[in-house]
């Protein structure tokens, strides 16, 4: 790769939000240089490239650092033409995926509050977790031919990404919570979307490690932490 051309994705393993960009150079078939972070021990590049808020993922390209997954996501998509698109080119299918896509980032935020050591608490954060999987599936239903995103193609577009990366992994997040998130029966065309997703090669390679993430969501149950940084 080309300095000129040079991308750099700093990021954690555990971290939805890096995942999200993962997916997307992926998608795109850019080539990039990976660097792990440690979040308890910050490096130098880190606080050099977000100083603002200090955390992953950053996404360095040409030297020139970019901040925020959201954010990443569409310099991704308007700075590399070439591959597939992850948002729509007509203005008013853009603007409805953007609507989703940022409903989906508040779904992984009362994700989040799911790992307190506060039973009732978490029961509360639960029925908020049910009631936008509800709308979510609705909106699914009335707003893409089929009730929800193909992905036959196996090209990933930003509402695969933002879902894999919310919610791919939820079945994990039911064995070490005890609770039932995503239901075949509440939510059957949510529920096939993702199990689609999960199949795809894409997916299963930027999976972590079962066992790994199963010990890391257990920690932070018990020690009520969030589950991302």
């Amino acid at each position: 790769m080309g300095e000129e051309n040079k991308v750099i994705l700093l990021g954690n393993w555990s971290s939805p939000f890096v995942k999200r960009v993962e997916l997307a150079l992926k998608t795109k078939g850019i080539p990039f240089e990976y660097v792990e972070e440690d979040l308890s021990n910050k490096s130098a590049l880190l606080l050099k490239y977000n100083p603002v808020h200090k955390k992953v993922p950053v996404l360095v390209h040409n030297g020139k650092p970019v901040c925020e997954s959201l954010v990443i996501l569409e310099f991704i998509d308007e700075t590399w033409q070439n591959g597939p698109h992850l948002l729509p080119k007509d203005p008013y299918e853009r603007a409805k995926v953007r609507f989703w896509v940022a409903y989906i980032h508040q779904l992984l935020e009362s994700m989040a509050k799911l790992y307190t050591p506060d039973k009732e608490a978490r029961e509360k954060a639960l029925k908020e977790v049910h009631e936008k999987l509800r709308v979510l599936e609705d909106g699914m239903k009335e707003n893409f031919p089929g009730g929800s995103p193909d992905v036959r193609a196996k090209k990933l577009e930003i509402l695969d990404i933002m879902m894999i990366a919310t919610v791919g992994s939820f079945k994990t997040h039911e064995e070490v919570l005890g609770v039932q998130i995503l239901d075949p029966e509440r939510n059957p065309l949510t529920f096939s979307w993702v199990q689609a997703l999960n199949e795809l090669p894409v997916v299963k390679e930027s999976n972590p490690p079962y066992e790994k993430l199963i010990a890391l969501l257990q920690s932070l149950k018990e020690s009520g932490m969030k589950f991302y940084n």
